[in-house]
């Protein structure tokens, strides 16, 4: 930042001014942004879930929010038709929930998935909103 004004006599106000709205810019480009975990139905009607669990994860962008939904992601390796390789993508969701700073619940059904998730989020203090399948928040489920 220029220190000094157009006369050339020194102007720390100004300089001092300047500095900290580029700083005030810099910082609201870094803003935090919460990570939030996606519970919604996956068995059933997979097709359908999937294209729910996406509009949901769109929806927590669109709210300041990063989205996490491992059942999006697990299924794409792990066969969800398998008893083990489903135990393991849930033991490996409820490791990604502890580091989610809140459970976003969302439908009007509560699956086992989604009630072993929503048990460990209560168990582990972790914040719970529940939302309908259009993205209405509501009290509970």
């Amino acid at each position: 930042m220029e220190k000094y004004n157009a006369e050339g006599y020194p102007d720390p106000t100004a300089a001092e001014a300047l500095a900290n709205v580029a700083l005030e810019k810099k910082e609201k480009a870094k803003q935090y942004r919460p990570l939030v975990y996606v519970c919604s139905p996956f068995a059933g009607s997979i097709e359908y879930n999937i294209s729910r669990a996406r509009g949901y994860c769109r929806y927590a962008v669109s709210k300041g929010c990063i989205p996490l939904a491992p059942h999006l992601h697990y299924p794409q390796f792990m066969d969800d038709d398998d008893r083990e390789q489903r135990e393991l993508g849930l033991l490996f969701a409820l490791i990604l929930l502890g580091k989610c700073d809140e459970l976003w619940v969302f439908g009007g059904k509560v699956s086992d998935g989604m009630a072993r998730e929503i048990g460990k989020a209560k168990k582990r203090g972790i914040p719970i909103r529940y939302f309908t399948e259009r993205c209405e928040e509501v009290p509970s489920l």
